[in-house]
């Protein structure tokens, strides 16, 4: 092979490497200048019934308390978070309440306050998602974490880490991902996802005597989400990866998925 042509190979193997970066980049590009869903202007008005109700900096007794609201004065409730409610109160604070404690509240007939369990309507507006799925990587064994944050109803950010143990090679991934659904409301909601990462390889010594590897990863795929119950999702989902080697040619790989998801 003349030097003209090595040339060549390596030129086209960087420019791929640049179009999946650019690609990505034009991607979060839109998703980060993307604007959130407008919150609704109606919200439910309740009456503090207690001597007092403590507001939280965050949803969780981990999070410190810093405004104290007085009984007979009223709060706003803006949205949820499993267990616990963002609140305004009437001079514009907000902060987080257990549900323990709003229920203790009244509403403006008097009636103390009731809250249904998670719907599927909560399944739609969740900000955070944490699953686990398993399946095949290529023809191997693959069990994978990751942890979601929604920009809005369509639009997510997705970090995974996953174990892949193969007959020849055991190795891990992680990876950074866009999943863009375009029926949020659905209960069987279609996604699709585009994302960047490396996986490291450790082929078996057993085998064959080989060197470990690092490579950057690219994938496009996907995928379903299905409401199930409470907080609970199914998942299932395909990606196409490219393993961008150090020798002349990339690799391709396949991945199917399923597992379970829960929201909050």
């Amino acid at each position: 092979m003349s030097a003209r042509s090595i040339t060549i190979i390596h030129s086209t193997h960087r420019l791929t490497r640049v179009s999946w970066a650019a690609l990505l980049l034009l991607v979060m590009s839109q998703v980060l200048t993307a604007e959130p869903a407008h919150a609704k202007a109606d919200y439910r008005t309740v009456s503090v019934a207690d001597p007092y109700l403590e507001l939280r900096t965050g949803p969780g007794i981990g999070y410190p308390k810093f405004y104290v609201v007085e009984r007979g004065e009223s709060v706003d409730i803006l949205k949820r978070r499993t267990d616990w409610f963002l609140v305004r109160a009437e001079n514009g604070k907000e902060g987080w309440v257990s549900q323990e404690q709003l229920q203790r509240t009244l509403q403006p007939d008097g009636q103390e306050i009731e809250f249904a369990a998670a719907s599927q309507a909560d399944f739609t507006d969740a900000r955070w998602e944490a699953g686990i799925l398993a399946g095949d990587f290529g023809g191997a064994n693959i069990i994978s974490l990751y942890g979601s944050f929604s920009l809005n109803p369509h639009v997510s950010i997705e970090a995974w880490g996953s174990q892949i143990l193969g007959n020849f090679s055991n190795g891990w991934m992680g990876s950074i991902n866009v999943v863009h659904e375009t029926w949020p409301d659905w209960r069987i909601s279609p996604f699709f996802t585009l994302g960047t990462g490396v996986i490291h390889t450790e082929p078996k010594s057993t085998i064959v005597q080989g060197e470990d590897r690092t490579d950057q990863v690219a994938h496009v795929g996907a995928g379903v989400r299905i409401y199930a119950t409470r907080r609970f999702v199914l998942r299932a989902e395909y990606k196409s990866y490219v393993v961008f080697t150090s020798r002349d040619d990339n690799e391709e790989v396949e991945e199917w998925k399923v597992g379970f998801a829960f929201f909050f």
